[in-house]
């Protein structure tokens, strides 16, 4: 049996009532395997980021289920999905989203001091920073560095809590054309040399090459599913 980590089931998501309601999801069922590198693709509008929130467990569906770890999601009381959120996802954004007051190091680790996971963290953070290539910048303040490099710390800050998932929402969108590829080419290393599994939102679907499967959504219905060959 195939070692699912996300199912996704006949999930809608509808806004306002009656004759002001709106599906914004309608029906998407798919899975994703532990250790793929999967591609959400589809136009502004289409409905990827909605699915996005509906799986990062940031907003509930009106129908169906989302089951993470073999867990359903939709059997959790708000506090228990905060909880489960924080332990099993991992989540990097268009922007940074760093804390300019904090060290590179102490950005990386702040999850762990939000989940109350404190021991070792500093020295697993390093280990991470190392692997991204950012032995050199540890000590120095967000607003210190590239933007290129901000985008690595927080790749680095979605793995400290070592997730199930990482979710990524058009991680490339902010960053030049070189920044892009190597973000794009780092994503790959640690999906291949963690194990880790990706989900990434994107507009650019060429960008980022081979993947192990592509779902592309249209109107809130998924337009097509592609399986493709495991990167080498």
């Amino acid at each position: 049996m195939a070692d699912y980590v996300l199912e996704v089931k006949n999930v809608d998501k509808v806004y306002g009532h009656g004759e002001t309601e709106v599906y914004a999801l309608r029906n998407l069922s798919f899975s994703v395997k532990r250790g793929e590198f999967m591609l959400i693709v589809g136009s502004s509008g289409s409905g990827k980021s909605t699915l996005l929130n509906m799986i990062g467990l940031l907003d509930r569906p009106t129908h169906g289920k989302i089951i993470i770890d073999g867990v359903d999601t939709s059997e959790l009381n708000d506090n228990q999905l905060s909880t489960f959120r924080n332990s099993k996802l991992g989540f990097i954004f268009q922007f940074s989203n760093l804390l300019s007051d904090l060290t590179v190091l102490e950005n990386v680790t702040l999850p762990r001091k939000i989940q109350g996971t404190v021991h070792n963290s500093s020295e697993e953070a390093k280990t991470l920073l190392k692997t991204v290539g950012l032995e050199t910048q540890m000590n120095k303040f967000a607003n210190q560095i590239s933007g290129g490099q901000a985008q690595r710390v927080a790749i680095t800050r979605a793995l400290i809590n070592k997730p199930s998932v990482v979710l990524a929402d058009e991680p490339t969108g902010n960053l030049d054309s070189i920044s892009a590829e190597t973000t794009v080419q780092l994503l790959k290393s640690l999906n291949r040399k963690l194990y880790q599994t990706f989900i990434i939102v994107t507009h650019d679907r060429h960008q980022f090459g081979d993947v192990d499967k592509v779902v592309t959504i249209k109107d809130g219905r998924i337009l097509k599913e592609e399986v493709e060959a495991k990167m080498q």
